[in-house]
């Protein structure tokens, strides 16, 4: 986290704000959505941070919940398999939103997408009032309706997010949105708006485009 005394600090903590006023003394879940390289994981950690003073919080990623490659590109290599096929949303309920719900153990992932493999981690505890922060990619999408209540969407353009999830990767990744090589993630992104209109449909927008200065809005 950035010092106190920062524009981006001031405003997570007045998103963090938010998200503790949310059924005060209950399980709450919240999440973090938006484009790869938006900024997600960054700000549910930040997030994570400041609630952990006031509320016990579980942080977890739907990036655990990938399939396996084969079956994530068993039907091509497409913008529509990647939007499709990309993660298994029943394992996510079944570990994660339906034990949470009861105040059952979670467990955070069930496979490891760099190594392409099952895993099977300890199951975490949860609290009568636990802040449930999950970030990650397509998060408002049908097979979740239901499932959260509120949803940030971390609002970049495509010509801020894709250089920025390509530099996570080392050099040698075009930066620009409409290269070939860009076409499979940004078209399933764009699959996404299509469907779920997630920016509307957020309980909050965070302009995450300025790293140094965030813009919070309903």
């Amino acid at each position: 986290m950035r010092p106190p005394d920062t524009i981006r600090y001031a405003v997570v903590r007045e998103l963090a704000d938010r998200i503790l006023a949310l059924r005060p003394g209950k399980r709450v879940a919240v999440a973090v959505d938006g484009f790869d390289g938006a900024g997600k994981t960054v700000l549910a950690d930040q997030l994570a941070e400041v609630v952990a003073a006031h509320r016990d919080v579980l942080r977890v990623s739907i990036d655990g919940f990938h399939r396996p490659e084969v079956e994530r590109k068993r039907r091509g290599r497409g913008a529509d398999t990647f939007y499709e096929d990309s993660y298994d949303y029943r394992s996510f309920r079944r570990a994660v939103v339906e034990p949470f719900r009861r105040g059952l153990p979670v467990t955070p992932a069930v496979h490891d997408v760099e190594q392409d493999r099952a895993v099977h981690p300890a199951p975490i505890d949860v609290g009568p009032a636990t802040v449930l922060l999950v970030d990650g990619i397509f998060l408002q999408r049908p097979e979740l309706d239901g499932v959260w209540d509120a949803a940030v969407w971390v609002d970049v353009p495509f010509e801020v997010s894709v250089p920025r999830g390509n530099a996570r990767f080392g050099a040698g990744n075009d930066p620009d949105p409409e290269a070939a090589s860009n076409a499979r993630y940004v078209g399933g992104q764009r699959l996404y708006l299509a469907e779920a209109d997630p920016r509307a449909r957020a309980t909050w927008v965070f302009d995450n485009t300025d790293l140094d200065r965030p813009v919070l809005s309903r």
